[in-house]
C-alpha cells in the first residue's frame, strides 16, 4: 500500500489511499478505517501471550501506541495495559457502559461516552483532560421492530451494539452521537467545530481521507461532509424498511481505499461508491444477511462478515464479484484486520479465524475458554448455534437481550482484532482482552 504523509492528505484526494495512523491508533488501523495493519501476525497457530480481564463484557476494539493497548469494556471502564506483559498502568471508570474504540493522537486518548459525552484523557495518566457533550446518547430504536409486538410499543434495538468510534485529523476529532448528529470538535480543547444532522441515530465510525468525513446513519443515510467546514457534499441513500426496520441503517463504518467507499449496510448490501461523488460503482447482495462489520480492503479485493448468513467473503474491489466465501457457522460483527497474508475476524461462537487473505481458507482458530465451555448449550460442535438453545421465553423483544447474555456465556467475539509486533489482540464478551502469539 501507498503511504502518504498526514500533511499531504488533504492535498491528495485523487488517490484517497490509507497511510498509517498519522501518529496516532484508532479503530481499524488508520483514519481511513482500511483494516490494513504493518508486518504479519501469526501464521500457522497462535497460543495465548496473556490475557487481561476487564470488569465487564467488552465489545471494543483494542489500539496500540507507544508499546500500550488502550481498550473500554461494558463496565465503563477504560484500560491501558502493557503491551508485552499484560499488567494494567491505569484504568478509567465512566458511569456508563464504553461501545466506543479509542483514538490516540497527541498525547490523549479520545473516545464516546454512552452517557452522550466525547472524553479526552492524558494518554500516561488517565485523568481528564476535557469532556464536550452532545444532546444525549441512545440506541436506535422503533415501533415494530423486527417484527415484535406490539406495534405501539417503541422498541431500542439489542444488536446497536457499538457506539461511534473517534477519528482524530488535522487536530479535530471527528464523532458521530446517538442524537443523530455528526460533531467536529477541537483536539486540545473539545470547543465545537461544527455539527452535522441526519435523521437518525449515528453509530458508525467516521472514515477521513482527502478532506471529507464519511459516515453512516441509521436513517439509510451515508454522508460526506467537508471536514474543514462542516457542509454536506453528497449523501447516498440505501435501502428502507418502514415497516419492520429490520432491513435499513448503517452501522457499519466506511472504508476508504483508492477513491472508492466500501461500506456494510442493514439492508442486506455491501455498497462501493465513488468518494467525489457518491456514484455507486457496484452492490454486493447478501440475501437479507446485515453487514455489520467494517470491511478491509488491500491488493484489490474488499473483505467483509455476515449476520444471518454466517459467511466470512472476499469480493474484487473494482467489480464487487465474489473471490471466496468462508462458512464463519455464526454472525459476524467483528471487523477484520489484514495482516501479512491472513485476515484476523471475530466472530459470534467464541472464535477468532485465522483465514488466508488469497484462497480463503482456515490457517488456524482461537476459541475462548467460555465456548469451550458453553454452560447454555448454545453452540453446536462444530461452532454453528443450536437453535433450541435460542428458543423464545417471552416471544417478545426481550427475547433479543437474553440472546445477548447467551453470546456473553460463550465469550463471543464482537471486538475488531488489532495486529503489532507478531501479535493479534482481540476482546471478548468473556471480559477477557487476549493477546495471541
Amino acid at each position: 500500500m501507498n503511504r502518504i504523509a498526514c500533511g499531504a492528505a488533504a492535498a491528495l484526494f485523487a488517490v484517497l489511499v490509507p497511510g498509517p495512523a498519522c501518529a496516532q491508533s484508532t479503530f481499524h488501523g488508520d483514519v481511513a478505517r482500511s483494516g490494513v495493519f504493518a508486518g504479519a501476525g501469526p501464521a500457522k497457530t497462535a497460543a495465548v501471550k496473556w490475557a487481561f480481564k476487564a470488569a465487564g463484557p467488552i465489545v471494543t476494539s483494542p489500539v496500540i501506541a507507544d508499546g500500550v493497548v488502550y481498550i473500554g469494556a461494558l463496565s465503563g471502564h477504560l484500560y491501558a495495559i502493557d503491551q508485552e506483559t499484560g499488567k494494567e498502568k491505569w484504568n478509567f471508570k465512566s458511569s456508563r457502559p464504553i461501545a466506543s474504540s479509542p483514538a490516540v493522537a497527541g498525547g490523549l486518548i479520545y473516545w464516546m461516552s454512552s452517557a452522550g459525552s466525547i472524553v479526552a484523557l492524558d494518554v500516561a495518566t488517565g485523568q481528564p483532560k476535557w469532556v464536550t457533550t452532545t444532546e444525549y446518547e441512545r440506541r436506535f430504536e422503533a415501533k415494530g421492530l423486527h417484527g415484535y409486538p406490539s406495534q405501539a410499543q417503541t422498541i431500542a434495538d439489542a444488536w446497536d451494539v457499538f457506539t461511534s468510534s473517534p477519528a482524530v485529523v488535522n487536530g479535530r476529532v471527528f464523532f458521530g452521537s446517538g442524537d443523530g448528529s455528526v460533531y467536529a470538535v477541537d483536539a486540545a480543547t473539545g470547543l465545537l467545530q461544527w455539527k452535522f444532522p441526519t435523521k437518525d441515530v449515528v453509530h458508525s465510525s467516521p472514515a477521513v481521507a482527502g478532506g471529507m468525513v464519511f459516515i453512516g446513519s441509521w436513517d439509510g443515510n451515508l454522508y460526506a461532509i467537508d471536514a474543514e467546514t462542516g457542509q454536506q457534499k453528497w449523501v447516498f441513500e440505501s435501502g428502507q424498511d418502514p415497516v419492520m426496520h429490520n432491513q435499513v441503517g448503517f452501522q457499519s463504518s466506511p472504508a476508504v481505499v483508492d477513491g472508492t467507499v466500501y461500506i456494510g449496510c442493514r439492508d442486506a448490501h455491501l455498497y462501493a461508491l465513488d468518494a467525489m461523488t457518491g456514484r455507486k460503482k457496484w452492490d454486493y447482495p447478501t440475501n437479507k444477511s446485515w453487514v455489520i462489520a467494517t470491511p478491509a480492503v488491500r491488493d484489490g479485493l474488499v473483505y467483509a462478515g455476515t449476520s444471518d448468513s454466517a459467511r466470512f467473503m472476499a469480493l474484487d474491489a473494482r467489480t464487487g464479484r465474489l473471490k471466496f466465501n468462508f462458512d464463519a457457522k455464526a454472525y459476524i460483527f467483528s471487523s477484520p484486520a489484514l495482516a501479512g497474508g491472513l485476515a484476523y475476524v471475530g466472530d459470534h461462537n467464541g472464535r477468532l479465524y485465522a483465514i488466508d487473505a488469497k484462497t480463503g481458507t482456515l490457517a488456524w482458530e482461537f476459541r475462548t475458554p467460555a465456548s469451550k465451555a458453553d454452560p447454555m448449550k448454545v453452540l453446536q460442535p462444530d461452532g454453528g448455534f443450536n437453535r433450541n438453545a435460542f428458543a423464545p421465553l417471552f416471544g417478545d423483544f426481550q427475547d433479543m437481550y437474553i440472546d445477548f447474555y447467551r453470546y456473553i456465556s460463550i465469550g463471543a467475539i464482537l471486538s475488531s482484532p488489532a495486529v503489532d509486533r507478531g501479535v493479534v489482540y482481540v476482546g471478548s464478551m468473556d471480559g477477557n482482552l487476549y493477546a495471541l502469539q
